[in-house]
C-alpha cells in the first residue's frame, strides 16, 4: 500500500477514534460507529495501531463486540440514545435557539437513532 495512503488512513482513523472518545461525553456524536471507523482504518494501515486498539481498556470492548457478535450491547444501545436525546432536548428546551436550529437537532437525532438502532442488540 501506499505510504500516502497509510497516512491518510491514520490520519482518518485518528480523527475518527478521537471523536468517539468525545462522543462519550458529548451525546450528539456516536461513539460506536465512529470507533469501528477508526478501527477499520487502522486494521488497513497499521496493524500496530489496530492492536493497540483492540487491547485498550476503554476501547477494545466496541470493537470486540461488534466483530465477535456481530453488534453493539443492548447496554451501549440504550445508554447512546438516552444521553444523546436529553442532551438534546435539553439543548431545545433550556438555551434560547431558533426553530430551525431546533429542527436541525431533532433531524440528527433521529438520524443518529436510526442508525444505532440498525445494528443488531447482542
Amino acid at each position: 500500500m501506499n505510504i500516502a495512503v497509510k497516512a491518510l488512513l491514520i490520519t482518518i482513523g485518528t480523527l475518527s477514534i478521537t471523536l468517539g472518545v468525545i462522543g462519550i461525553v458529548i451525546p450528539l456524536l456516536p461513539t460506536t460507529p465512529l470507533i469501528l471507523l477508526g478501527a477499520a482504518c487502522y486494521v488497513k494501515a497499521s496493524d500496530e495501531l489496530y492492536q493497540k486498539l483492540i487491547k485498550n481498556k476503554w476501547l477494545g470492548g466496541y470493537i470486540k463486540d461488534f466483530r465477535e457478535k456481530n453488534g453493539i450491547t443492548y447496554k451501549n444501545k440504550v445508554l447512546s440514545l438516552s444521553l444523546m436525546w436529553i442532551s438534546i432536548l435539553g439543548t431545545i428546551l433550556f438555551f434560547e435557539i431558533n426553530f430551525w436550529l431546533a429542527a436541525v437537532l431533532i433531524v440528527i437525532a433521529v438520524t443518529v437513532s436510526a442508525y444505532i438502532l440498525s445494528f443488531n442488540t447482542i
